[in-house]
């Protein structure tokens, strides 16, 4: 007999493993029978995880955590029995913007902290001409979009709480923002970034990973009494996506991949959009400028689905950073036990105690981060409420 999941998930190439895992069988090869059904905001796919019309989610990683910790929203106990994907964001800003960024840029255009300082400047110039500060879209607060966007205007000075304006907006909403003017750079998922590249109204500034070399994105989100009562399921449905994580990964799959994606009930834009995404092979520019990362985005490679606590710990710092709550040692390791290696390795017969190796966040400025010396991380920060 087969067991019947509802899983929600939001239109993005990082929700692929789940797709595929249900187009090529691998659920079912597990004994399951799920429907995937298709969510605008991450605000919809969230409550209906937290009552129960979903089983599971496809979500952004900072979500299970704030509602475990009962941020923003009603306290649901959220665990991640796998991570869907490392990476995978990028900065785009309109073409205009980009000019102003690269008139005032000392350094290459490629590096981080030369873009920040160089919007740093570009928004003291608005200030001083009495200008209306610039806006940027973000799809959620609690999500890696909104840290690393704040985390790379902040090492350039920048205060985005005070000196420019942070907006949420859905995904599929980012581009025609950008193209009717209300917003003036966004930080969001694939596929939306090459789609405002290709429309003309968008240049991709940085990959997520020129921020972060290794950012817990989205994630498979689960209830904590349902993976408790449904532990035959839950490991079934680990193995189904990790499988399918595999596959996507392998490069001979990718045209089919990617044509399965491209399917309206899924993510609805062209095949070739999607295959440049899964290569790490993106236009960066409307004149056809390819920019190439092997690590733009990992959904099996380098252990890349195992659930780290180490990421949770810095999603969490985030979220006191910026106010979203205080510091606690009992929050932290809450927080970081949202994120359960041990459900991944059980799914696979493993040793249930075994560490996963955890890897470094690999920030491209600021202090290394461990939770164990939390106190010496934020204070080595310049901007930011993290101050103890």
């Amino acid at each position: 007999m087969t067991t019947p999941l509802q899983i929600g998930f939001i239109p993005l190439i990082d929700a692929a493993a789940l797709i595929v895992a249900v187009e090529k069988g691998f659920v079912q090869a597990e004994g399951l029978e799920v429907s995937l059904v298709r969510e605008v905001s991450w605000s919809n796919v969230r409550d209906k995880l937290n009552i129960g019309l979903f089983d599971a989610a496809h979500i952004l990683a900072p979500v299970p955590i704030a509602s475990s910790l009962g941020l923003g929203h009603v306290k649901v106990p959220i665990v991640v029995p796998l991570t869907l994907s490392l990476n995978g964001n990028a900065i785009t800003v309109s073409p205009a913007l980009y000019a102003e960024i690269m008139t005032e840029i000392d350094g290459e255009a490629l590096d981080p902290m030369a873009t920040a300082r160089a919007l740093s400047r570009v928004v003291a110039t608005r200030r001083r001409n009495g200008g209306e500060p610039l806006t940027f879209g973000m799809t959620f607060p609690f999500s890696t979009h909104n840290y690393q966007l704040r985390f790379w205007m902040a090492a350039g000075g920048i205060d985005p709480d005070e000196d420019v304006r942070l907006v949420v907006l859905p995904p599929p909403f980012m581009v025609d923002s950008i193209a009717g003017g209300q917003i003036d750079g966004f930080c969001v998922g694939a596929p939306w970034n090459s789609i405002a590249v290709d429309r003309g109204v968008g240049r991709i500034l940085h990959f997520g990973s020129d921020i972060m070399q290794r950012a817990a994105e989205k994630v498979l989100a689960i209830r904590q009494p349902w993976a408790e009562k449904n532990q035959q399921a839950l490991a079934a449905l680990v193995r189904a996506v990790f499988g399918a994580a595999q596959f996507i990964e392998t490069p001979g799959n990718r045209n089919d991949v990617a044509r399965i994606l491209a399917r309206g009930e899924y993510i609805g834009v062209d095949a070739e959009v999607i295959l440049r995404t899964l290569q790490g092979r993106l236009k960066i520019a409307p004149d056809g400028t390819i920019r190439e990362d092997d690590r733009y985005m990992l959904l099996a490679r380098e252990e890349a689905s195992a659930p780290d606590p180490i990421q949770a710990a810095w999603l969490y710092a985030q979220m006191v950073r910026w106010r979203q709550t205080s510091l606690s040692p009992k929050a932290l390791t809450a927080a970081q036990s949202v994120f359960r290696p041990d459900l991944y390795e059980a799914a696979f017969g493993r040793d249930t105690q075994r560490q996963t190796a955890s890897r470094a966040i690999g920030a491209f400025t600021g202090p290394v981060f461990d939770p164990e010396q939390i106190a010496a991380y934020f204070a080595a920060l310049q901007i930011g409420d993290g101050k103890l």
